[in-house]
């Protein structure tokens, strides 16, 4: 990974986890001894298939910091609705808004209809919410500030990844 692509996958880090500089942490660590990491974390890598460094991996260890932060949820493609908004109203950067979740958890929706249903309903209340690709049949989802939305897009990308706002 070069040092500017490097650069913006930390700036995703400190964009996902305000104040909690493990994640930067991890997702640098990952860029900066692949080999290392993979050792350290070999169980939760496991987990996912995954037994050497690749390209990827940096993006998986920013996603894993995030998910054990309570900064990201990550849902199957056909998760019931009602799951995926109690698990994202779960979210450390969930607003709160008890009837939204109420709502939300209403809409009987294939999984990707209800993200967008549900970035549309939180986009209005000042949050946005994306998915951060790992190219799965998952969806690792996060919550942060809608003004800052495109800043994320922008950021994966330069970082060589992808991240999509609902």
């Amino acid at each position: 990974m070069t040092a500017p692509a490097r650069d913006a996958l930390v700036a995703v880090a400190g964009l996902l986890a305000p104040g909690v500089p493990e994640v930067a942490a991890r997702a640098a660590s990952a860029c900066d001894d692949p080999d290392g990491y993979l050792v350290e974390h070999a169980d939760r890598l496991d987990e996912r298939g995954i037994d050497e460094a690749g390209p990827e991996l940096p993006w998986i260890a920013l996603v894993d910091a995030l998910d054990d932060h309570r900064l990201l949820a990550e849902v199957d493609w056909k998760e019931d609705p009602g799951e995926i908004a109690g698990q994202l109203q779960a979210l450390r950067s969930a607003p709160a808004a008890a009837e939204l979740w109420a709502s939300l958890g209403r809409i009987e929706l294939a999984t990707h209809e209800f993200l967008r249903a549900a970035g549309e309903r939180l986009r209005a209340r000042g949050t946005a919410l994306a998915v951060l690709d790992i190219e799965s049949d998952c969806y690792p989802l996060v919550l942060l500030p809608a003004e800052r939305a495109d800043e994320l897009v922008a950021l994966a990308a330069a970082a060589g990844f992808t991240a999509v706002v609902f």
